[in-house]
């Protein structure tokens, strides 16, 4: 099996203007730099899978149904050009609770008692168990990674489907990582959130790291 992970382009969340805004995040948009990025970044993989051979005539994309995660998917596929196209909400990013939409040097102001709690998980070594308040820990989206694992194990040994391409978020990209490969959470804390269109690959439960450094 082949797979394609890749997050999504620069967003208005990434470059601080959603801090105004206060879109909720599931509706924040990809910015003009991140729509150029993903056009970008979707060219190199088209060229990328002919130069290694990839046959993506049973290819299937995987998406979160996240505003900026379905441009993304958007703009790769002007390259790409696949017609399968699936959404899952398993895929979505780590739910941020009351941090939602709220810039990180705030949080202590505003949710002082939560904020102390959740930097006291995350500083023993808890990065991966800490679960934000009303939101969800690193260790929440693994488990519902798991289940969308069960979803294409199953399209490949029914129907054959042997390459996708997934277009997800930071947090998600690395639970997919630690469950498919088994990695500790010790990995977890040490692995660093990838760049926005970030591609790492998986070719035969190998590894290959990010690609389009």
């Amino acid at each position: 099996m082949h797979i394609f992970l890749i997050r999504h382009g620069e967003s208005i969340a990434n470059n601080g203007s959603n801090y105004i805004k206060r879109i909720p995040d599931h509706l924040v948009p990809l910015s003009d730099t991140g729509k150029k990025q993903a056009h970008e970044a979707g060219i190199w993989l088209a060229n990328y899978c002919k130069e290694q051979n990839i046959c993506l005539d049973n290819a299937r994309i995987w998406c979160s149904p996240y505003c900026r995660t379905r441009q993304t998917c958007e703009e790769f596929n002007y390259s790409l050009n696949i017609q399968d196209i699936r959404e899952d909400v398993t895929l979505i990013e780590q739910q941020f609770g009351l941090f939602d939409s709220v810039p990180e040097k705030e949080w202590g102001t505003l949710f002082p008692r939560e904020y102390e709690e959740y930097q006291r998980q995350r500083q023993n070594c808890g990065k991966f168990y800490a679960r934000l308040p009303l939101g969800e820990s690193p260790f929440d989206v693994a488990l519902r990674i798991h289940q969308f694992m069960g979803t294409i194990h199953r399209d490949y040994e029914k129907h054959g489907i042997d390459t996708l391409f997934i277009f997800t978020h930071g947090t998600t990209l690395r639970t997919f990582l630690l469950r498919w490969f088994h990695y500790s959470p010790e990995w977890f804390h040490e692995e660093k959130n990838p760049k926005n269109c970030w591609i790492r690959e998986i070719k035969n439960h190998k590894d290959c790291g990010y690609i389009n450094l």
